[in-house]
């Protein structure tokens, strides 16, 4: 079904058209009229029309100004211009109005048809599209609460590659590199600073966890929200910058408020909500410890981490940005985001405290044992209890910011090398120990599950460690291995194929044989009567 309006001042050219319109598309269509430029604006409104086939010259408002005012609040409708006026500057102003079409009076019926079926078929393109674009809706509905489910326990249990976050951003649409944790607390009723009747809870939540979705959602617009854990629902809400200052942080209480009105009003439960500071994404994990905290540590429905005596309160312009990178760098083992990161807060010291050498020098001393303990942790360094006992004497006797500097970024790069060379000595021992089993095993039925759990990681990360130390896949890898022996038990021995397929591991001749054939370019028979050629 098609809505067309009809305006024009005559009334034997409105009629002519219903009869052209009805003649050729019967029901398909449904046509109102209009004879001045302002009773074409004023229907539009109430009939919303499809396609409006406007003249030019009417009475009061000509048609141009009403294409032009009905353009502004339906800017869909698909116009057609239908005006004994041959002016240029008419035509003009239609194309600029962006109308299908300009037709002179008179006009043949078979043209009028014509350009109607056109505007027929780019309606039917944009239903098509719009239900398209509806079915992808739709199935995304479904996908986004599985995507942020993982999204946000990825975050927590802390078991991720940087390109993980990254792809999880991308999928979600997560527009800054910072955010901070809300945590939902839920349960029948307070005592102190705990909800009691947990497990009933969660049954409840998780019952209506669609609708609390739906109305943390209508609350908190770039909210990713998790699933149920226990009596706990947390949501992960993306931020510009990595401080947050003291209007923002009211704004953002005054937006949980609104969300306990909101479930409260719905869900017969009580509900607490603590707020944790901002953090880089992929430490989100210390934002959301920090709202756990503030809920244990209050009795308030809700209970911001800066607004409690627990956090570090930094001086003003203090550059916690970059030291944060600095230390997120060596945890990751990201040398040149270190070493840089290193010479930018040394900077920011000389420049701010340019007579504090002693100051200098023991922030300094803190940043390179917390450095050093951040790889004692990840294994990259082993402890010895006077490994650092040159460290003061040194520090004591620098006497220039530039010999400072140079002892400072040099024992920040060696904590975050270890942590770099450790991550890289794990891996190569891991495809190591792999390539032996595989050659001790080839000629079995080898899978990468089985070699996943000789090495004991999971077949997910093996086979993405494998492809990275290797530059091959696993099964790749196995098959080149295998046809490397076949070629030599073909020249070498004189078993025959069903025996030498065995033995490289396929227990199956023909398969063997195409396998071969695919891998080397002719077959064990070829290979073995050329001489290997």
């Amino acid at each position: 079904m098609y809505k067309i309006m009809l305006a024009d001042d005559e009334g034997i050219v409105i009629e002519s058209l219903k009869y052209i319109i009805k003649h050729n598309f019967g029901d398909e269509c449904t046509v109102e009229s209009a004879k001045t430029g302002r009773n074409a604006i004023e229907l539009s409104e109430i009939f919303r029309p499809e396609i409006v086939i406007m003249d030019i010259k009417m009475p009061g408002i000509n048609g141009i100004e009403a294409m032009r005012e009905i353009k502004k609040y339906f800017p869909g409708m698909i116009f057609i211009v239908m005006s004994a006026y041959d002016k240029f500057d008419y035509a003009k102003e239609a194309i600029n109005l962006g109308v299908l079409e300009y037709l002179h009076k008179p006009v043949s019926k078979e043209r009028i048809v014509e350009v109607l079926r056109r505007a027929m078929q780019l309606i039917d393109m944009e239903r098509k599209k719009r239900s398209n674009e509806l079915i992808v809706r739709e199935k995304m509905e479904a996908v986004i609460p599985i995507l942020e489910n993982g999204f946000i326990y990825t975050l927590l249990l802390q078991e991720f590659e940087r390109e993980d976050v990254a792809n999880f951003k991308n999928l979600l649409e997560i527009p800054y590199d910072y955010g901070y944790m809300m945590v939902l607390d839920c349960g029948e009723e307070q005592i102190g600073s705990q909800m009691t009747n947990a497990i009933g809870t969660s049954v409840s939540i998780q019952n209506h966890y669609k609708e609390i979705r739906e109305y943390i959602r209508s609350v908190i617009e770039l909210g990713v929200v998790g699933p149920v854990m226990a009596n706990k629902v947390v949501i992960f809400i993306p931020y510009e910058n990595m401080i947050m200052d003291y209007e923002e942080r009211i704004r953002v209480i005054e937006q949980a408020r609104v969300l306990i009105r909101q479930l409260k009003s719905h869900m017969d439960i009580r509900i607490r909500i603590g707020i944790g500071s901002v953090y880089f994404v992929s430490d989100a994990v210390k934002s959301y410890s920090e709202a756990l905290k503030s809920l244990l540590e209050t009795t308030g429905s809700i209970a911001h981490v800066d607004d409690l005596p627990l956090t570090c309160v930094y001086e003003e312009d203090y550059p916690i940005i970059i030291e944060k990178t600095i230390f997120e760098a060596i945890q990751k083992g990201d040398v040149k985001l270190a070493v840089t990161s290193t010479h930018q807060f040394f900077e920011w010291m000389v420049k701010t405290y340019p007579d504090c050498m002693t100051d200098i020098k023991l922030k300094v001393i803190e940043f390179v044992l917390w450095a050093e303990h951040i790889a004692y942790e990840n294994g990259g360094m082993i402890y010895e209890f006077r490994s650092r006992r040159d460290y003061l004497p040194t520090i004591v006797e620098i006497e220039q910011y530039d010999a400072l500097r140079l002892w400072f970024a040099e024992r920040i790069e060696i904590a975050c090398r270890n942590v770099e060379n450790k991550k890289k000595v794990t891996s190569i021992s891991t495809v190591e120990k792999a390539k032996l089993y595989i050659r001790d095993n080839y000629q079995k039925d080898l899978s990468l599950e089985e070699v996943s759990r000789q090495v004991d990681i999971s077949p997910y990360y093996f086979s993405k460690v494998f492809k990275e130390e290797t530059g091959t896949n696993f099964i790749d890898y196995l098959t080149e291995l295998r046809m490397s022996v076949a070629k030599q038990l073909l020249l070498e021995s004189e078993r025959s194929m069903k025996e030498i397929g065995i033995m490289v591991g396929y227990s199956d001749p023909n398969y063997f044989s195409r396998s071969f054939k695919k891998n080397i370019g002719i077959t064990p028979t070829e290979y073995k009567e050329g001489g290997g050629a």
